[in-house]
């Protein structure tokens, strides 16, 4: 038998073996999976957050990989700080992305080496469950209203609603006809919902300072519960103009790939609610910084998880641990059902169990990845609908 001292000089000796980057065709995107493995063979998966650019996330990886090597995986904080700060360049959308998979991989890996979940290491559970938000999929008024309606019945206290006029299938996007039909949706969905629904709507960066104003003047007081994301988050000057015309909560920062990114927003009270990625913003390590300096001002957090199924394992994890946290977002519904090819890949992906997921006692992250399937389809090149307005001039998507 292994004594207690025996555990824990082997533990000691752990070193990084392998660091591996998958990116996975999944039936309609790629995900980036990152596996880390220690000189014992104990594996940790992580998952990058840029969607539509992995290879060059993979190349940062390879990078990281050459400085990773042979240094002991329980060393987390140590090892964010060597790859953030290991060149004149630091930071950014790509590397941060790259390093956050790294780090929620360690944590899995330190969770399996130690047999605890990962809210273990993070300090413990604050809550029993971790809440969903429900989104809508649909294209018309009707379709929106009704989807919602049946979110609502299946207990469902907050919903995002649908941006109408989204150009996805067309290639174009003209915000003035979406914002009008929009507008028309939110105010028909809360007069039928009532007030105990919170409503939301995401706006996808797709208008402009005027454009949000005059969006929120279209709808009476009280229709909506947040605003996600209207404009791109460059500027915070630009959502202090904002702030200033429209008294709709902001739910802001999916794109954060820094606290540094986070702090003007949570110390100016330009976001109510934080929707940071765990995949973006660094991992575990990042994402707790941005939770305490939201909880020190009264912000929440709305997680952005819109990818993959170790995003939503990371994600569920996080929620346990922090106090002001919200709803997680979640897209699989009756109306926008996993892919075939994920739920083979993640036999044990989260699920809902009802409006929640349960907090998993698995060591690590919980999540099991069949490897044996990831080499089965080809990295496929793969970009979001290029939109442009009708004069032919780009827009976001």
């Amino acid at each position: 038998m292994t004594t207690r001292r025996e555990k824990r000089d082997q533990l000691s000796g752990l070193r990084i073996r392998t660091v591996e980057a998958f990116p996975v065709w999944l039936g309609h995107r790629n995900q980036l999976l990152v596996k880390v493995t220690a000189d014992d063979g104990t594996a940790g998966w992580g998952e990058s957050g840029i969607s539509g650019r992995e290879l060059a996330v993979v190349g940062a990886i390879d990078h990281y990989r050459e400085l990773l090597l042979g240094e002991d995986p329980f060393q987390i904080a140590a090892i964010w700080q060597k790859l953030y700060r290991s060149q004149y360049f630091e930071g950014g959308r790509v590397l941060t992305a790259a390093i956050s998979a790294i780090d929620i991989a360690l944590h899995d890996l330190k969770g399996k080496a130690l047999g605890l979940p990962v809210y273990q290491l993070l300090g413990g559970r604050v809550r029993d469950h971790v809440l969903s938000l429900a989104s809508t999929n649909a294209d018309t008024a009707e379709e929106t209203l009704e989807q919602a309606k049946t979110f609502v019945a299946d207990g469902f206290d907050v919903v995002r609603l649908s941006m109408l006029g989204r150009g996805d299938d067309t290639e174009r996007f003209e915000p003035r006809p979406s914002m009008a039909a929009t507008a028309q949706s939110m105010v028909a969905a809360r007069k039928a919902l009532g007030a105990g629904v919170a409503l939301g709507i995401d706006y996808h960066h797709r208008l402009s300072v005027a454009e949000t104003i005059s969006f929120c003047q279209m709808m009476p007081r009280g229709t909506l519960d947040f605003l996600e994301e209207p404009i791109r988050d460059e500027t915070p000057e630009a959502y202090e103009v904002l702030r200033r015309a429209v008294d709709v909560p902001f739910a802001i920062g999916e794109e954060f790939a820094s606290k540094w990114q986070a702090l003007p927003f949570i110390e100016r009270g330009l976001a109510q609610y934080m929707r940071l990625d765990v995949c973006n913003i660094g991992g575990f390590t990042e994402a707790l910084k941005v939770a305490g300096w939201c909880e020190a001002h009264y912000v929440d957090l709305m997680p952005h998880n819109p990818l993959g199924p170790i995003c939503t394992a990371a994600s569920i994890h996080l929620g346990a641990v922090v106090p002001n946290f919200t709803w997680l977002e979640y897209n699989r519904s009756r109306f926008r059902p996993q892919p075939e090819a994920e739920r083979a890949l993640f036999p044990n992906a989260p699920s809902l169990a009802g409006t929640s997921f349960a907090i998993p006692d698995r060591p690590g992250l919980g999540i099991e990845v069949n490897e044996a399937l990831l080499g089965k389809e080809a990295f496929r090149h793969w970009n979001p609908p290029m939109l442009k307005r009708r004069d032919g001039s780009h827009t976001n998507w």
